[in-house]
């Protein structure tokens, strides 16, 4: 699972997300990529089962980045406690992602095949996203 070696502090404020992503809204390392279309915190789980799902179906061939990584604390409180009493213990860690972020990029893979990796591993992640391919990409 993904998560910073160590933070500056423990807990965080969960600040708000609006607007679209203002950098890594470009395609910058491979061909292809999947691009969010909403706004959520994705965890390292999510990303880990998204990139296990993309490198099963390439096969280990090319090779994938991922765009973005959980560095932001999020608290939880136990179950059935009562309001109050401060904030909850850090739980995990996620990634804030904004409309128009690149979350995963592929290189070294035909087309279809890349389609189909990013396809799956996109459905591992709760957002809606969508499949993005290089603008000078030669489709022959």
């Amino acid at each position: 699972m993904l998560q910073p070696k160590k933070t500056k502090y423990r807990k965080q404020q969960k600040g708000k997300m609006k607007g679209n992503a203002q950098r890594g809204n470009q395609l910058a390392f491979g061909s292809f990529g999947i691009k969010a279309l909403e706004s959520a915190w994705i965890t390292g789980h999510q990303i880990e089962a998204a990139r296990q799902a993309i490198t099963r179906h390439m096969k280990r061939e090319g090779q994938i980045w991922i765009r973005i990584f959980p560095d932001k604390p999020f608290t939880k409180k136990p179950a059935e406690v009562r309001m109050g009493k401060g904030k909850g213990t850090p739980e995990g860690f996620v990634a804030p992602v904004t409309p128009g972020r690149i979350l995963i990029e592929a290189e070294g893979v035909p087309l279809e095949v890349a389609k189909e990796a990013l396809r799956l591993g996109a459905q591992k992640l709760p957002i809606t996203t969508k499949f993005v391919v290089r603008r000078d990409y030669a489709t022959t």
